[in-house]
C-alpha cells in the first residue's frame, strides 16, 4: 500500500483535479483506492458529488477527533462509495478547528498517519488532497505518506516558488518519516504557445537537477475545468480528449513509482 500526498502550497495549481482524476484512473486499473480530503474548503469533496461538505456530520475532521480523543476504530462510517470505484473520506470546514486544536495535542504531526494507518489495509492506494499552505494539516499529510506528488502550474515556475515546500519535505524526512520521497514533479495547465519552449525548458532548469520531474503534462482545457461540477473524472466526462489522454500517462507513472527506484531523475522532454 502506498500513501500518496498530492501537495502545493500555491492554490488553483489542479491539486483537487489531479487527485480525483488520478484515483479514478488507479481504480480503473484494478486497484483499490482512498481518496482522502485534507481541506477545509472540502473542495474534492464537492467534485465527488457532495455539493454541500460543511453540513456532513461525519468527515476526516471527525475522524481525526476520534484518533485525538482515543476512541476506538471500528467502523468506519466517514468513508463513502463513489460511482467510479473508488472510495472516500470528505473534507470540511472541521478540519480548521482541528488543526488549531493540534498545537496542544501530542505527537501532534501524526495524527493523520494514525488515522490512516487504521483504513490501509483494505487500499492499494491511498491519496491525500492538500490544503493550498503549509500548515499543521499538510505536515500532517506528508508525515502520513511514502511518496509527495507536486502539481505545478506553467505560470509558477520560479525555482524559489518551491524552496519552502521542498524544504518542508526535508524536514518531515528528517524529523518524523524518513520513508518520505518525492515522487514527482508534473506540469499542469499548460497550453499549446508555452509547451516546449517555455515550459519543459524552465522545468528542466529550475526542477530537473535536484527533483524528479515526470514526463506527463496536464493540459489547459476547458473540461478539465468543468470537472468541479460535473461530478464524474475526465475519463467519464471526455474520455477521448488529450486531458482524458494525460491522466492515463500520469497514472502509468504513479503505477510505476516505488516499483522501481529511479536511478535518475526523470526529466520531461
Amino acid at each position: 500500500m502506498k500513501t500518496i500526498a498530492i501537495c502545493n502550497q500555491k492554490g488553483g495549481v489542479g491539486k483537487s483535479t489531479s487527485v480525483y482524476n488520478i484515483g479514478a484512473g488507479l481504480a480503473m486499473r484494478g486497484k483499490k483506492v482512498l481518496l482522502v480530503d485534507v481541506d477545509p474548503q472540502g473542495d474534492l469533496t464537492k467534485m465527488l458529488g457532495l455539493r454541500k461538505p460543511h453540513d456532513l456530520p461525519l468527515s476526516l475532521g471527525t475522524a481525526m477527533n476520534d484518533v485525538i480523543t482515543g476512541a476506538s476504530f471500528g467502523e468506519h462510517p466517514e468513508i463513502q462509495h463513489h460511482q467510479e470505484g473508488f472510495d472516500f473520506v470528505p473534507g470540511n470546514r472541521m478540519l480548521s478547528s482541528i488543526e488549531v486544536g493540534l498545537v496542544n495535542v501530542l505527537s501532534r504531526e501524526t495524527v493523520l498517519r494514525q488515522y490512516i494507518n487504521g483504513v490501509k489495509n483494505a487500499y492499494d492506494y491511498v491519496l491525500l488532497d492538500c490544503r493550498p499552505s503549509l500548515g499543521m494539516l499538510v505536515i500532517n499529510a506528508l508525515s502520513a505518506s511514502d511518496y509527495v506528488l507536486i502539481p505545478v502550474q506553467a505560470d509558477y515556475l520560479a525555482a524559489e516558488d518551491m524552496t519552502e515546500l521542498i524544504g518542508t519535505v526535508q524536514s518531515i524526512k528528517r524529523q518524523i518519516n524518513p520513508e518520505l520521497q518525492v515522487g514527482g514533479v508534473f506540469l499542469t495547465m499548460v497550453n499549446e504557445t508555452n509547451f516546449r519552449k517555455n515550459t519543459v525548458a524552465a522545468v528542466k532548469e529550475n526542477f530537473g537537477k535536484y527533483l524528479p520531474v515526470m514526463h506527463t503534462i496536464i493540459p489547459a482545457t476547458v473540461r478539465l475545468a468543468e470537472i468541479s461540477t460535473a461530478n464524474k473524472s475526465i475519463f467519464k466526462h471526455e474520455p477521448r480528449g488529450k486531458a482524458a489522454d494525460a491522466y492515463r500517462s500520469l497514472v502509468e507513472e504513479v503505477l510505476e513509482i516505488g516499483e522501481e527506484q529511479y536511478s535518475r531523475f526523470i526529466v520531461a522532454g
